[in-house]
């Protein structure tokens, strides 16, 4: 076995891991790195070589690990395309609106580059497409190689918990096995149930470890920080207030609406419109349409019918009366320039009776990572369109993430008991506490951490 990361970082990123088994090849993941932009935000898919790829295989549906999908199949046009049933209903929507978005990033940044992909090429991919439900085995080998009778690896998707469709994919060969987690949550969400990883066996385990520099505080849980959320949404309304939660589009959004509506449903807030985005909107409809094919809590709970979501249209976002008390779940999670959650934060940051909540990971580097840390009332720079911010409104973090606690990853390696790990989707600090505590608790395991392009022998 080989394996090649193709991220063109070490850090979270573009994520792309080329797996080269027994005379076949698997490309899992073609994600766009977030923090990069044009070609440069692209996996490293030159280092793949000039043979073809028999499979390309989507772990979930969020930008880091799909956007870079139709790039993918111009250099391997031949590859099937494999993902689970659910990340199917997702995966054209989320590429048009990467076009959408790169188109406009042409015309406000003057990326050059961009559009990388266009509506039309992702059209045409899209019959390449195929959904598969979890715990199914998958023959993956090229037609041509199946058709000459020669064995082909099979692969698996494990329900991982982490978004709608997220899977951790079991790869298996005559002589080895792999498992490569993608994005994982141990815990249960307010919606979808925890990963169910409960039997996987591998020799071989690619892992992410993007909360592997976060410890969980002794105590916590997740119900007290909900209720933590509810308390300070209510103390925000009571003082005339607005409440902006940065959402990413998919699963974090859906996650937040559906802890307002059972908040709503049992009186611990009252009844108002709930702000989205567009693009929310969409995606909370698959969530509502496709909820009996999922493993998740409140089955019967559809979100449309339960709250009453209003689309914020962009021109609101700078004229909507902000002196009574509303309530914002919008896109970025990151606030990045040109989205809803930016605009909105402008208005909201000189007003101490407002309030802008993070419920997820913000990148320091991002505007929401830097309005995360700010101080009240001293001057930051907040985004390349407006270079000072000064904020007199709350600011308040609540850990509601959908990635799996370090405790819960480490565990997982002695659960899978692998001769290799290998590290990955992380930052240097995240990745280097994994590799300490792996080589203390496990001390016979190997551990990897790949360099971008440059391929490991196991």
């Amino acid at each position: 076995m080989r394996i090649t990361s193709l991220n063109p970082d070490t850090n979270i990123g573009a994520s792309g891991w080329l797996i080269e088994l027994e005379g076949h090849r698997l490309l899992l993941d073609a994600g766009m790195h977030p923090k990069r932009e044009g070609r440069d935000s692209l996996p490293l898919f030159r280092a793949a070589g000039d043979q073809e790829v028999d499979a390309i295989a989507i772990s979930h549906c969020h930008h880091d690990h799909v956007g870079a999908l139709p790039v993918a199949l111009r250099h391997f046009p031949r590859a099937h395309v494999l993902m689970t049933e659910l990340s199917y209903f997702l995966v054209e929507r989320v590429l048009h609106n990467s076009v959408n978005v790169m188109t406009r990033q042409r015309a406000e940044l003057g990326i050059a580059d961009y559009p990388l992909y266009t509506h039309d090429e992702v059209d045409e991919i899209a019959p390449l497409f195929q959904g598969f439900r979890y715990n199914r085995p998958i023959e993956w080998a090229a037609f041509h190689k199946v058709r000459s009778h020669r064995f082909s690896p099979t692969l698996e998707f494990r329900d991982a918990g982490h978004t709608l469709g997220a899977a951790g994919i079991l790869v298996q060969g005559r002589r080895e096995t792999l498992f490569y987690t993608g994005d994982v949550c141990f815990h249960d969400q307010t919606l979808l149930r925890a990963a169910r990883f409960e039997d996987v066996e591998a020799d071989v385990l690619i892992m992410e470890t993007t909360r592997g520099a976060r410890g969980t505080p002794e105590g916590f849980t997740r119900e007290a920080e909900i209720e933590r959320l509810l308390d300070a949404i209510q103390r925000v309304f009571k003082r005339k207030g607005s409440v902006l939660i940065p959402s990413f589009a998919l699963g974090r959004t859906q996650e937040i609406l559906g802890l307002l509506a059972l908040a709503m449903a049992e009186g611990r807030l009252r009844r108002q419109p709930v702000y989205i985005g567009g693009l929310g909107r969409v995606f909370t409809e698959i969530y509502d349409l496709q909820a009996h094919r999922t493993h998740r809590q409140h089955h019967n709970l559809h979100l449309h019918e339960a709250l009453d979501l209003v689309v914020l249209d962009p021109a609101q976002t700078q004229a909507l009366p902000l002196h009574t008390s509303r309530l914002f779940v919008v896109t970025a999670g990151m606030m990045t320039e040109h989205t809803p959650a930016h605009d909105l934060a402008v208005r909201l940051a000189p007003d101490e009776r407002h309030a802008i909540f993070f419920v997820g990971y913000t990148d320091p580097d991002t505007p929401g990572g830097r309005l995360r840390v700010s101080q009240p009332g001293q001057p930051f720079f907040f985004s390349q369109l407006v270079p000072e911010l000064v904020r007199y409104c709350e600011v308040q973090d609540f850990d509601l993430t959908a990635h799996a606690t370090r405790e819960d990853l480490l565990d997982f390696v002695g659960r899978v008991d692998p001769r290799v790990v290998v590290l990955g989707h992380g930052d240097e600090t995240a990745r280097t506490w994994f590799a300490d505590q792996i080589a203390q608790r496990y001390p016979r395991i190997r551990i990897l951490q790949p360099q971008p392009g440059q391929p490991m022998e196991i």
